[in-house]
């Protein structure tokens, strides 16, 4: 029996499908941190969300306005390229896909770029994050989202690796053509499907 057959048998035991495990992962309970540079930290009005590129109305939002907003909970399994996966996770936030529709997009914007903190990105095709469960979010289990979990604000998409739901998201950029991110440009793969194990380039 190999290394992911055995965790599979173990998400069995527990009581779950274990179809829900993608290859070479495995299940854990916590919630490991990994994140590029220091944890930021924003003063009361700090913080903000742009969203530009190849969009009509580009617009900038506080913490305060899109919290406002209409809200989506969705409870969702998450996996990390380095080969954890965490199930039926909790969060709370705004779908990229009113946050887009109110900008208006462009008929050639194609993907999207994430911006965070310390210049970190991630690419991502327009019709991903045009998903009902791809978010904005602000909240984790029904609490504000940990500044080591990517708080005050956070991408989630969560059918691809977690590395394409960048912490302390600061913008949202349409862009004509995939190109890209931080991750990808050291070896990551352009897309990252779990399920496909697209983790590197070549995969």
């Amino acid at each position: 029996m190999g290394f992911f057959d055995r965790n599979r048998d173990e998400v069995a035991a527990k009581g779950y499908d274990p179809a829900r495990l993608p290859p070479g992962q495995y299940l854990t309970e916590r919630f490991p941190v990994l994140h590029v540079g220091d944890v930021p930290t924003y003063e009361s009005g700090e913080w903000s969300l742009t969203i530009a590129g190849l969009v009509d109305k580009p617009f900038t939002l506080s913490f305060e306005e899109l919290t406002a907003l209409p809200s989506r909970t969705i409870t969702t399994d998450i996996h990390c390229v380095t080969k954890w996966s965490k199930f039926d996770t909790s969060w709370t936030g705004v779908r990229v896909r009113d946050l887009f529709d109110a900008a208006g997009v462009q008929a050639d914007a194609s993907h999207v770029m994430g911006h965070a903190e310390h210049g970190y990105t991630a690419n991502l095709p327009l019709e991903d994050v045009m998903r009902d469960d791809s978010l904005v979010v602000y909240a984790y289990d029904g609490e504000p989202i940990e500044p080591i979990h990517g708080g005050p604000v956070r991408l989630v998409v969560p059918h691809l690796y977690f590395w394409k739901s960048p912490k302390w998201l600061r913008a949202l950029e349409l862009m004509p053509a995939d190109k890209p991110g931080f991750w990808e440009r050291n070896g990551y793969h352009m897309y990252g499907d779990p399920f496909l194990e697209q983790r590197y380039w070549g995969d």
